[in-house]
């Protein structure tokens, strides 16, 4: 659905929600998909702890990325949203209110994001 203002075309806000037991744990993912990007919130309870927002650019094959709010020395949202920038060459939010105790808990939830991207791109 697109909404136009003024000759401008505005693609609607799409929500995508799904949830996965991983580890032993259930975890929770919210994909808004924005006009020409998209927030992913992932988490096991109602937290938003941190908030990072990553984009290609031009100048380097890195996607640019900075943590927007939260504990700098927490990089998991930021990583997560540079690698999913440049996979996805979209600007990208993310949320990521997981304890970073478990690495095999990590590289978990990011092959969950990356098969429901490969499943449902029309909601990234």
């Amino acid at each position: 659905m697109n909404d136009t203002q003024n000759g401008a075309v505005f693609e609607a806000i799409t929500v995508h929600n799904f949830s996965e037991k991983i580890l032993e744990q259930v975890i929770h993912f919210h994909v808004m998909k924005l006009s020409g990007g998209f927030f992913l919130w992932v988490g096991s309870s109602p937290v938003l702890s941190n908030l990072a927002v990553s984009m290609s650019s031009r100048y380097d094959s890195m996607p640019l990325s900075t943590l927007v709010m939260g504990d700098p020395s927490n990089t998991a949202s930021n990583s997560l949203a540079q690698r999913l920038a440049k996979k996805t060459k979209k600007q990208v939010f993310v949320s990521y209110s997981l304890p970073m105790t478990d690495s095999n808990l990590s590289l978990s939830v990011e092959n969950r994001i990356k098969k429901e991207l490969e499943l449902h791109p029309e909601h990234f």
